[in-house]
């Protein structure tokens, strides 16, 4: 039974009305972190260790940080099977039907090559490849995160990157759990390694005697492992910074309190930073909801933490209409929107701005978490704006190709040159130049040897 020590209601009230609406809304919307410099040296020093050290240095560091009794690196394909056989049936069949609906619909969209030939002998296209290798890490130690293999590894299956490389910090009996292998089993995972924090990023990306150099890395983390991702890319591509966990709900007065309450406590339940809105243009609504996520925190396994979240990053939100709510959501740009409306549908060409939406009354977050089929690895910070979720697009590379012809090039050749001009680069200039003067003088030859046909 958890603490009873919360309740006080946990969330504020803001009303849109308010004269400081605005700046408190900005405060809450203003969600990026500094960046800890002494985190940031730390990592740098890590990473330095293991791209020079290799090996040695990584497993001195798992060994410190992670478990000491980690003795191999990679799970052996014995210690895998071994770890799956431990698996509760019911779990492993929850855990296949989850990746079966990841996949299915990651299946759905993948980019495809194309090309196209125009008049006068062009051709022009694009070539679509897995990459080679990824990296897909995971976070681990004291908890256990097989939804996160899921959701990380299944796109990079479905578009069939050769190698799919997975590192978790193991438990502190220096083995993953079996959940873990369970989940790395059936969401494709080629490899697996014992190692976590800033030395896993580091030895994926730089690869060492015993971990293979990848090509990208996903997956989130804690505040070494972001700081890891940064410090590497440009060695590797990774995908987008992770920041803490997010929703917000729009709800009206056909909402139930205490479902809204308990999806506002599902994602501040994760960590202290997690941020939770509701915003709904019925008064009494929120009211409501704040009484029912104090009821709620009272017996939550992890209410110290969704306390601390709610109090800090938690905010209800009245409005003055349905159409300022939208209004709000959109510039908050969050990770997670519930649209807990009887128009969910309808309303659902008007949001720009997020990462997952759920529509109607039972859809909780919590489906989209597990095995809905959406990725739920998802843009957070309001990067919502400009970031998607992750996809089978993050696992491939487009190249481009062109062939010009004789005729194609005639055609379009002194526009070249003249924009290489334009730009003050005559070397572009001449390259096509020097190409057209062989056409115009193989044309010249070969009017000169129809003439002289004709005169014969």
């Amino acid at each position: 039974m958890a603490s009873r020590a919360h309740d006080k209601q946990p969330m504020p009230i803001l009303s849109t009305s308010d004269s400081g609406f605005e700046a408190a809304f900005r405060r809450f919307a203003r969600r990026h972190a500094e960046r800890d410099e002494g985190v940031e040296k730390t990592v740098r020093k890590i990473v330095e260790r293991v791209r020079d050290g290799g090996d040695r240095e990584l497993v001195a560091l798992v060994r410190k940080h992670d478990s000491p009794k980690v003795e191999a690196l990679e799970v052996t394909r014995d210690e895998w099977d071994a770890g799956v056989d431990r698996v509760n049936p019911a779990d492993r069949a929850a855990l296949g039907k989850a990746a079966m609906r990841v996949r299915d619909f990651h299946r759905r969209r993948i980019p495809s090559s194309w090309e196209i030939r125009e008049e006068g002998g062009a051709l022009l296209g694009q070539r679509v490849r897995p990459l080679a290798r990824v990296g897909i890490y995971v976070p681990g130690g004291k908890a256990t995160y097989p939804s996160s293999v899921i959701m990380n590894a299944v796109p990079a299956s479905v578009v069939e990157v050769p190698e799919i490389v997975m590192a978790s910090p193991p438990g502190p009996d220096g083995r993953l759990a079996p959940e873990v292998l369970m989940a790395a089993r059936v969401a494709g995972v080629h490899r697996v390694f014992k190692m976590g924090g800033a030395q896993a990023i580091a030895a994926l990306a730089y690869g060492t005697e015993s971990v293979p150099r990848v090509d990208k890395i996903v997956g989130p983390g804690n505040v070494y492992v972001a700081a890891a991702k940064r410090a590497v890319f440009g060695e590797v591509d990774i995908d987008s910074e992770a920041g803490p966990s997010e929703v917000l709900i729009l709800a009206d007065r056909t909402a139930t309190p205490a479902w809204i309450a308990a999806d506002l406590v599902s994602q501040a339940e994760h960590d202290e930073l997690a941020c939770a809105l509701l915003v709904t243009p019925t008064k009494a609504l929120a009211a409501r909801v704040q009484e029912q996520v104090a009821k709620q925190l009272r017996t939550l396994e992890r209410a110290k933490v969704a306390a601390e979240a709610l109090a800090g990053h938690g905010v209800i939100i009245v409005t003055r209409d349905l159409e300022e709510a939208i209004a709000i959501s959109n510039r908050y740009a969050p990770e997670h929107l519930v649209l807990a409306l009887d128009s969910a549908d309808l309303l659902l060409k008007r949001i720009v701005n997020v990462g997952a939406i759920f529509l109607g009354h039972y859809t909780p977050v919590a489906v989209g978490d597990y095995l809905a089929g959406p990725n739920h690895v998802l843009p957070t910070g309001g990067t919502a704006r400009f970031f998607s979720p992750l996809g089978v697009e993050d696992f491939m590379k487009r190249m481009s190709f062109v062939r010009f012809e004789p005729p194609k090039l005639r055609e379009l050749g002194a526009d070249v040159i003249r924009l290489a001009e334009l730009e003050g680069l005559t070397g572009h200039g001449r390259a096509v130049e020097l190409r057209l003067q062989k056409i115009r003088r193989a044309r010249r030859e070969r009017e000169a040897a129809r003439e002289a046909e004709a005169e014969l």
